[in-house]
C-alpha cells in the first residue's frame, strides 16, 4: 500500500508538462496528454483535462496495467497508447499534441524526410502512422511500432506524439518535430522539398561526435 500523496511529485511534473504544451500552442481544449513513468507506476493527464489548466488533481496514477493507484479521475483514453510505449521501450515520459504543422503535414505525405540535421535527434526520417480511431488498440499498436526506432511519430489525420527520458525531454522533441514539419510545408508550397542523405546525415553524427555537439564546455 501506498501512502496519499506518495506521487505528487511525479504528478505536478506531468500538469507542469501539460501546461507547457497547450502554452506553446501544440494542444487545443482537452485534445492531447501527457504522462511519466517511475518505475511500474505511470502519472498520466485525466481525460476531459484542459491541458492549459493542468494541475496535480488533474493527473491520474496507474499501474503499467492500467490499474488505477491515485486520483479521482479517469485516465486520457489514448492511456493504452501510453502504457504500450512504456511496455516496449525504455522511454519514461510521453507527449502527445494534436499541432498544426504535424496534422497538416499528414494529410499530404507517408513520411517527414530528413530537411534538417537536428532531426537526427528524432531518428531520421518520421513515419506517418495511418489512422485509426483515438483510444483505439490499432492506434496505440501502430504508434509503438513507430516509436521502435524513433523518438517521435506523426499520426495521420490526428497529431503527434513524441517520448523521452524525462517530461522535459519529450517535451523538446514534440516542438523540435512541430518545427520541423513547418518548414517542410513551408518548402513544399514552393517545390518538392529537398532531403538530407544518408551521406549527408552520416557527415553530421561524425562532426557532432568529434565536436561533442551539444555539451558545454570550458574555453
Amino acid at each position: 500500500m501506498t501512502s496519499p500523496g506518495a506521487f505528487t511529485e511525479l504528478r505536478a511534473s506531468v500538469a507542469d508538462t501539460a501546461r507547457q504544451v497547450a502554452a506553446r500552442g501544440l494542444v487545443l481544449g482537452s485534445a492531447g496528454n501527457v504522462s511519466a513513468r517511475d518505475g511500474d507506476v505511470v502519472a498520466v493527464t485525466a481525460t476531459g483535462v484542459h491541458l492549459i489548466d493542468a494541475t496535480v488533481d488533474d493527473i491520474t496514477v496507474v499501474d503499467l496495467d492500467g490499474q488505477l493507484i491515485e486520483g479521482a479521475l479517469r485516465p486520457t483514453t489514448e492511456l493504452e497508447m501510453h502504457l504500450g510505449i512504456y511496455r516496449s521501450t525504455a522511454n519514461t515520459s510521453v507527449v502527445h499534441a494534436h499541432s498544426t504543422s504535424a496534422v497538416a503535414l499528414s494529410l499530404v505525405t507517408d513520411e517527414l524526410p530528413p530537411v534538417h540535421y537536428q532531426q537526427l535527434l528524432l531518428g531520421g526520417a518520421i513515419p506517418v502512422v495511418p489512422f485509426a480511431a483515438f483510444g483505439s488498440e490499432q492506434l496505440a499498436t501502430s504508434t509503438v511500432e513507430a516509436l521502435a526506432h524513433h523518438n517521435a511519430a506523426i499520426l495521420a489525420h490526428h497529431g503527434s506524439v513524441a517520448v523521452g527520458q524525462s517530461p522535459t525531454e519529450a517535451l523538446d522533441r514534440i516542438v523540435l518535430l512541430e518545427w520541423l514539419c513547418e518548414v517542410y510545408l513551408r518548402a513544399a508550397a514552393v517545390r518538392q522539398p529537398r532531403a538530407l542523405t544518408p551521406a549527408d546525415l552520416q557527415s553530421v553524427i561524425e562532426m557532432a561526435i568529434a565536436t561533442q555537439y551539444g555539451e558545454k564546455r570550458r574555453v
